[in-house]
């Protein structure tokens, strides 16, 4: 049988980091067995379920480039599918109608905690053969088997075994009609030909039940892989408070897509001592039964330096791509004036962790700062640099050739004229380009922002010096 995995997420949020890893991985074992990747969309809770909380998790999933062969699908366009396998488990004998009221409900159960049972339907309108008088609301039950035992040979956790004793007639469908969870599950993974459900460990529990709806359906039992949670540093399992939990998040805080796959990976996944991969490698040596049975702990730190790794590694057209927005929002369209985008990428990505870091060091290359850095302006701006960089105007004013030799032998020759260490000279320089004392080399500065630019900015300078230069 070929191989056909799924992603099933709920859309009542955005894509968080846990749905992000178990979509990877459904991705990674189709992809590595030349099979199928389905998306489904779980929108079967009307309350909750949102537009926009579809939209955030496709965008999450092309972000990251997570590609699907089939869907989206949505369940709730699948009701009447559902209604007809309703129909058949009710006809066959798999179903049957419960009349009980909610008050019902709660007294058993308050009924069963006293005695220190363990709270459950207790099967009273299992084998009714009448509706009771006056036809109340029901809703549909699975008629579980009552003895023997159900095995889940997990590719993750291996052999766990349920037994049947313990499982009660979970409903399929409410008075309302709509149907539940663990039944619209089972017949869309049985009509999609799901080979295999990789999904978290959260659904363990869920899996017996499933198992025993599709035995009733005569249906094939996929494989299961139940994927352990990811924790936070303090142990406890990774929410909100523990920082950026949503896949756009880190998206938004500058990260590339291909470093978030790479730690999301080896978030429970190992290949020896190799830390990082290319995609290839990943579908290549991917195996789900190589994930670890324990949580793993998610650690921010790893992730930014696999960011910042592939920063400096990745084709410098691929980083500017994804930097080029960065630069939008502060008002700077890298297409219309200033270098090209791919020599920023170049000069800065040694020296950023982030596109949103490499894209605050970008801004002096496109467009004038407001101010210096007081702190950069006090220690490098001074009556004693007024002088050089004068002179350094001169030297850069006469050049027909902007290339970095000539630019670098110009200022070496002010430094040598003036008797300067290169850095006393090189300091002030940045400071009066780009208003701090932080940039690439200064002969790679003044290429980037430009002759025009780099002149004006001395002028900008040395105008400054005459009204706060100090000895």
């Amino acid at each position: 049988m070929s191989v056909r995995s799924r992603f099933a997420p709920s859309p009542t949020g955005y894509l968080h980091i846990g749905g992000a890893r178990t979509a990877l991985f459904a991705w990674l074992y189709a992809r590595h067995h030349g099979g199928t990747f389905i998306l489904r969309i779980e929108d079967t809770d009307r309350e909750r379920s949102s537009v926009e909380s579809v939209n955030a998790i496709l965008e999450g999933m092309t972000w990251l480039g997570l590609s699907y062969d089939e869907g989206p699908f949505y369940q709730t366009e699948r009701f009447e599918r559902y209604d007809a396998v309703l129909g058949q488990m009710l006809a066959a004998g798999h179903a049957y109608r419960c009349y009980c009221s909610q008050e019902e409900l709660t007294a058993m159960r308050e009924a069963q905690m006293a005695r220190k049972d363990k709270p459950r339907y207790d099967g009273r309108c299992r084998h009714l053969q009448t509706p009771p008088a006056g036809n109340p609301p029901s809703v549909i039950r699975f008629r579980n088997p009552q003895d023997g035992d159900v095995v889940v040979d997990d590719l993750i956790r291996g052999r766990v075994v349920f037994s049947n004793s313990e499982l009660d007639d979970l409903v399929l469908a409410r008075t309302d009609g709509s149907p539940t969870y663990n039944f619209t599950v089972v017949v869309d993974d049985m009509d999609m030909g799901v080979s295999c459900v990789i999904r978290g460990d959260d659904h363990l529990n869920n899996t017996p039940r499933q198992i025993n709806i599709l035995h009733a359906l005569g249906a094939n039992t996929p494989q299961y892989a139940h994927v352990p949670m990811i924790l936070g540093a303090d142990g406890k399992r990774l929410s909100k408070r523990h920082g950026a939990v949503s896949v756009m998040q880190y998206c938004e805080e500058g990260y590339l897509p291909e470093a978030l796959l790479n730690y999301l990976v080896r978030l429970g996944w190992s290949h020896g001592d190799q830390e990082v991969f290319t995609l290839d490698e990943l579908v290549a040596l991917f195996d789900v039964e190589r994930v670890n049975r324990a949580a793993a702990v998610f650690n921010p730190d790893k992730l930014l330096w696999l960011n910042q790794h592939y920063l400096k590694t990745s084709a410098p057209e691929h980083v500017a791509r994804h930097l080029s927005p960065f630069l939008g929002r502060a008002g700077v369209d890298p297409a219309l004036d200033g270098p090209p985008l791919t020599q920023v990428v170049l000069a800065l990505r040694e020296r950023s962790k982030t596109l949103v870091e490499m894209a605050d060091k970008a801004l002096p290359f496109y467009r004038e700062f407001e101010s210096y850095e007081p702190a950069a302006a006090a220690k490098h701006l001074t009556a004693a640099t007024a002088e050089p960089l004068l002179a350094v105007y001169t030297q850069l004013e006469q050049l027909t050739d902007w290339s970095a030799s000539t630019l670098q032998a110009a200022l070496e020759t002010v430094a040598e004229q003036y008797h300067l260490k290169f850095g006393q000279l090189a300091q002030p320089l940045r400071v009066a380009l780009c208003g701090s004392a932080v940039s690439p080399a200064i002969d790679t500065t003044l290429l980037l922002i430009g002759r025009g630019r780099v002149l004006g900015r001395l002028q900008r300078a040395l105008r400054w010096l005459e009204t706060h230069g100090t000895a």
